[in-house]
C-alpha cells in the first residue's frame, strides 16, 4: 500500500474518534513512519512495533504543564503491513492501533489495554 493511502487510513481512524477526544487531542501531532527508529524501539523488533505514544499522559499533567512540544502518536505501516493479508485487516489493524495509542495520551497503560480487550474477546463469546 502506498503511503499516502496509509496515511488517509490513519486520519480515517483519527476522524472516527469521539469529537470530545479530539477536541481534547489539540497538542498532539500523528504521523505515519515505516518503522520505528531505534531509540522509539526500546528494546522491542522494529518489525514488532505498530505505533507509539511520546508524550506526557493526561494523567501526568499538572498546573506546571505548559509551553511545551506537542505529544507525537506515530503508526508504523510496514509492521502492521506485515501482519495483515488484506486491505480489510490494514485498516482494521490501523484502526486498532491508533486507538491504543490515543488511550496512552489519556493515560491509559498496556495491561489496562489489554484487561479491556480480553474484556471485549470474552463479551464476544457469550
Amino acid at each position: 500500500m502506498d503511503k499516502n493511502r496509509f496515511a488517509d487510513l490513519v486520519e480515517q481512524a483519527l476522524d472516527k474518534l469521539p469529537d470530545e477526544f479530539l477536541e481534547i487531542m489539540d497538542n498532539v501531532e500523528v504521523l505515519v513512519e515505516d518503522y520505528p527508529t531505534k531509540s522509539q524501539c526500546a528494546g522491542a523488533k522494529k518489525t514488532e512495533l505498530l505505533g507509539l505514544y511520546e508524550g506526557v499522559p493526561l494523567t501526568e499533567r499538572d498546573s506546571r504543564y505548559s509551553l511545551v512540544l506537542p505529544d507525537k502518536i506515530t503508526i508504523f505501516q510496514k509492521p502492521i503491513e506485515a501482519i495483515c493479508r488484506t486491505d480489510a485487516e490494514i485498516i482494521d489493524q490501523v484502526e486498532k492501533t491508533v486507538k491504543h495509542e490515543v488511550a496512552h495520551f489519556f493515560g491509559m497503560s498496556d495491561d489496562e489495554l489489554n484487561d479491556i480487550e480480553a474484556g471485549w474477546l470474552e463479551g464476544e463469546e457469550e
